[in-house]
């Protein structure tokens, strides 16, 4: 682990704070609700809209509400959601896109064909429309975000299955006997991973913002869940006389974004073999 972030480091310096701040938000999801000050839907209107001081951090909402304690809470759901989506996704496409790329003729041609009608549509409005027949929640944002993402992988996985079934160690295995099945996942998707990091950490990131946005839009966890774009919601009619409300849950949300996609940028310059000099 240690010369893997090494060389991550030496071949992306940026790719290597990347991976700083991921390390950071993770640690701060799993063990920041233990050090909040404060619950984070506790109302305390003696307390409202308090600037930030010694006893708030980053000051309280209309409720009374500290918000650093409520950005602390999010961050766990944040990146729950993050995760969560990305593996949802991943899963379907990955199979999707390996047995398109590796069989080919009529089901690679109506895999595709969905495939781009899918594409057609921009990832948040499909969002959107897949809450809204749902219903808000954030079980629904998972859902919804995992399938706008199978795409991505279904095309990705795909082309870079084409390349490696024609590779001199698929076709010894298949000459051997074995089965198709324990070639696609024996032989060729192992060899194919790199890319699919990349992508994944790219797409936590795309998973993080679209469900802010979604909870921004009121169709995410409902109140007074402690998510960060519920948190920029509350804040957005304030922002001219109390913008404090909306530094702490944007910087953390615009930090995270920024992370993964360093690391994926890193990530890509370390493992693909065509970035190397």
């Amino acid at each position: 682990m240690r010369s893997a972030v090494s060389r991550l480091v030496r071949r992306s310096p940026a790719g290597g704070i990347g991976f700083a701040i991921v390390v950071a938000m993770i640690l701060i999801a799993a063990i920041g609700p233990q050090f909040a000050p404060y619950p984070p839907d506790a109302p305390d209107y003696a307390h409202a809209r308090q600037g930030p001081s010694a006893s708030h951090l980053g000051g309280t909402d209309d409720f009374g509400r500290d918000i650093f304690s409520r950005v602390l809470y999010g961050a766990r759901i944040s990146m729950t959601v993050g995760f969560l989506g990305v593996v949802i996704g991943l899963i379907p496409g990955a199979v999707l896109g390996l047995t398109a790329g590796y069989y080919g003729r009529w089901f690679d041609e109506l895999v595709m064909r969905v495939i781009d009608v899918l594409l057609a549509f921009p990832g948040i409005l499909l969002a959107i429309a897949m809450v809204a027949v749902l219903g808000p929640g954030l079980s629904n944002i998972v859902i919804a975000i995992g399938f706008f993402g199978i795409p991505v992988y279904t095309r990705l996985v795909r082309g870079a299955t084409l390349q490696a079934k024609e590779q001199v160690y698929v076709e010894a295995v298949r000459a051997q006997g074995a089965a198709s099945r324990r070639i696609l996942f024996r032989h060729i998707l192992p060899n194919i991973v790199a890319p699919i990091i990349v992508i994944s950490t790219l797409q936590i990131a795309a998973a993080i913002l679209t469900e802010s946005a979604l909870s921004f839009l009121g169709l995410g966890a409902p109140p007074p869940t402690p998510e960060w774009g519920a948190i920029l919601t509350n804040a957005k009619d304030d922002l001219a006389t109390l913008p404090y409300m909306a530094v702490f849950p944007g910087a953390a949300l615009v930090l995270t974004v920024l992370g993964f996609n360093l690391l994926g940028d890193g990530l890509r310059d370390l493992l693909d073999p065509r970035m190397k000099t």
